[in-house]
């Protein structure tokens, strides 16, 4: 993994180690203390294996436990509300929707990029062109529709702010493709206000993104990578970049045409959706582990060039981190593992895709499951200190 501590500027030092994620530490048992250490989870995968191995004892109490790991829609409904003791550790920072929710993201890092261009920063401004051109809709309507007109013949991807593993998601090169989304009853373009100055319900919100038409292909084949971060604090901002990740691979060859648009096993990279293509093997899956793939394009580019692309991949992660760093509410007993998906074109350009809350640690295969059990041990070890109180518990 990389630590990388970093504060208002976009700047970095940084130190890396690296485990075998095959170690047996990774299944050690936790020191002898007066009483294990309690977890809540709302998960069934390599995160409940690795808190049972360690010798942790679960809890299904809300608010009685030392360390929690669950979904953002537990956070919602209990977060809140509650109090946390000193020793207490959770596993989102309350507001994390500011860089995790498709619109909010673009909309934070639009807005850093302003800021420094104000400030004739104009380097760092530059550094933020790592994501496509993109609108919400339906405030940016209006916009969206000039900007289309404008470029002719483009194919552009649309994607609901709310949903994950590809749902929703559809190609388009024509205003006329949209139809269905538009006849939602609900739809009025730019936030129309009615006769009463009340602001009408709209239909489902969606970003709209200029289509990366040139991605770099292997094998004929369209890819991503994730790349796995935790941040400990925004203040000061404290992420690790781990070493491990996969890229994922459509199951078809790519081709961006009028008949494979609607095609989503060429265009979406989703293991949720590539898992249920034609003639996809399930030992196989779908993704290829992050060093095998780095070797790759090594072989094809040479290592200077790959070592530029790796560190502009570094680069993006940690400006979005800074975008949001002054309005995500920081909270000492506050950690995150957040999934960024990034996009490599055809001239070894990263674009960053979005972040995920919550990535799935559910393994699809065994070396998947080799590399979760990995992130989630050494997430543990470094927001768990080796001296984790039990003060606060033993009376509990």
């Amino acid at each position: 993994r990389t630590r990388t501590k970093t504060g208002s500027a976009a700047t970095a030092n940084a130190m890396t180690m690296e485990r075998d994620p095959r170690d047996r530490r990774y299944h050690r048992q936790a020191p002898e203390r007066t009483g294990p250490i309690r977890f809540r989870t709302t998960f069934r995968n390599v995160i409940y294996d690795v808190f049972k191995a360690r010798g942790w004892k679960e809890t299904d109490s809300d608010q009685d436990w030392d360390v929690a790991w669950i979904d953002t829609g537990w956070l919602r409904e209990f977060f809140d509300g509650m109090h946390l003791d000193d020793h207490q550790m959770i596993n989102h920072f309350r507001n994390h929707y500011e860089l995790t929710r498709k619109d909010l993201l673009i909309k934070n890092l639009k807005r850093m990029q302003r800021a420094l261009a104000r400030e004739d920063r104009m380097g760092e401004a530059a550094r933020f062109e790592f994501f496509p051109q993109t609108y919400v809709l339906p405030a940016d309507y209006g916009l969206f529709v000039e900007e289309f007109k404008q470029q002719p013949g483009a194919f552009w991807i649309m994607k609901p702010i709310g949903k994950a593993q590809g749902k929703g998601i559809f190609l388009f090169n024509k205003l006329s493709q949209i139809s269905d989304w538009k006849k939602d009853h609900r739809w009025k373009p730019n936030g129309v206000r009615d006769e009463k100055e009340q602001q009408t319900p709209q239909a489902e919100t969606y970003v709209v993104q200029k289509y990366l038409e040139n991605p770099l292909l292997i094998g004929g084949k369209k890819f991503d990578l994730r790349i796995y971060a935790l941040v400990t604090s925004y203040m000061p901002l404290t992420v690790y970049l781990y070493r491990s990740g996969f890229a994922r691979f459509s199951n078809s060859r790519y081709e961006i045409t009028k008949n494979t648009l609607t095609d989503n096993y060429v265009h979406l990279t989703n293991a949720a959706i590539q898992k249920t293509a034609p003639g996809y093997e399930k030992d196989v899956g779908c993704k290829w582990p992050l060093r095998s793939f780095k070797l790759h394009l090594i072989s094809q580019f040479g290592v200077a060039r790959i070592d530029e692309l790796f560190l502009g991949i570094q680069q993006i992660i940690i400006n979005s981190l800074l975008a949001v760093q002054k309005v995500i509410i920081n909270d000492k007993h506050c950690f995150e593992v957040y999934g960024y998906d990034i996009m490599i074109d055809a001239k070894l350009k990263p674009w960053l895709i979005e972040v995920n809350a919550s990535p799935s640690l559910s393994a699809s295969t065994e070396s998947d499951r080799v590399m979760k059990l990995g992130i989630v041990s050494d997430v543990i070890d470094t927001v768990v200190p080796p001296d984790f109180p039990d003060q606060g518990r033993g009376g509990r």
